[in-house]
Formats: C-alpha cells, structure tokens, sequence
C-alpha cells in the first residue's frame, strides 16, 4: 500500500496493493491493521454505495455535529473526487483538493471528520463505494455550494446536472460556526 499526503492535513491519497492477471484482478479495499499503520485511525462503521451517470455532480456534502470520516473507492468508472477542509481552525480551513479516482487507478481518498465531499463523473458511469466512520444521519446533514467562488473548485466538467438541494446550498462565508462539522 502506498499512501500520499496532499497539501491539506487530515487528507490522504491511498494506493491500495492491487494483484493483476489475466484473470482480473484482486484488491485489498480496506484491511485495519495496515490502515491503522498508516495512521488512520478511525472506527469504521458504515459502508455506502452509490452510482450516478457521466455528468452527475454531488455535493459539497458533510455532518455538522457528527462528521464522519471517509474512505472513497471508486469500484466502476472515473469521477473527479474533491475534498474542502471545514475544521474550525485548521490552517487549510476553506482550501480543497481534488483528484481523478477510478477502477484502473485503483486510488482511494481519505478525508478526516470535518471536510466537506463531493464529486463529478467523467465516464458513462461510475460506482462509487465510502467507508464511513459515523452511522449517516439525515437530520445532520449540511453543504456548501458546489461552486463557491471563495474555494474556487476547478471542475473538470463545463455543464454538470446538480439536484436542487446541491444548488440551494450557501457559500462558506454564509455558514456561521454552529453550521460547520463539530463535535458535539
């Protein structure tokens, strides 16, 4: 396993060990021990799925009083996976990162508790698999806008199709510190 630290802290670009043959191949998606090795610590406790079409963006997405921390794999497709740091405090607060994660790759993106998710497809379609560290509570949810001019996401799609709750998110400077992710 290969692990790559990115310009913000608390988010990580893993490489998982991956077996190719001519039958396929075989990945080790997410084994604790080695996990906690490379300094994730988190207690896993919910998986998601998830697929959209080319052109689809999510987010930005997170959990206000309970964030989650995640692991994002993409098991079919291509999408452009991005990331904007929402912890109180921290010297990256509002800047994000992105990256292309894909079934070649394979590549999986780590995000601390207090960063916000979101993503677009670049291939017909794309599946795409989370390792959540809290239960998902509908109730807890919040967003920024997906094109915040304050963050400046640089999206590598010129028209995405975004659901109307992605689109009435506020900008960043609009969510006061109660609505950012902080534990309770």
């Amino acid at each position: 396993m290969k692990i790559e630290k990115t310009p913000l802290s608390g988010l990580l670009l893993i490489e998982p060990r991956c077996f190719r043959d001519e039958r396929g191949f075989f990945l080790e998606s997410f084994q604790c021990a080695r996990y906690q090795e490379a300094g994730i610590v988190d207690n896993f406790v919910q998986d998601n799925h998830s697929r959209s079409v080319k052109g689809i963006l999510r987010g930005l997405h997170f959990q206000v009083l309970r964030p989650q921390a995640q692991v994002v794999t993409v098991m079919h497709g291509h999408i452009f996976d991005v990331a904007v740091d929402l912890r109180p405090g921290s010297p990256t607060f509002g800047r994000w990162f992105g990256a292309e994660l894909s079934e070649e790759g394979p590549r999986q993106l780590y995000m601390a508790p207090g960063f916000a998710h979101g993503f677009c497809v670049l291939s017909d379609v794309a599946d795409i698999h989370y390792k959540a560290s809290r239960y998902y509570d509908h109730a807890d949810e919040g967003g920024v806008l997906w094109n915040d001019p304050d963050i400046g996401i640089h999206w590598p799609v010129d028209a995405p199709k975004i659901s109307p709750r992605d689109q009435a998110y506020p900008v960043l400077r609009e969510l006061g510190r109660e609505r950012l992710p902080h534990k309770l």
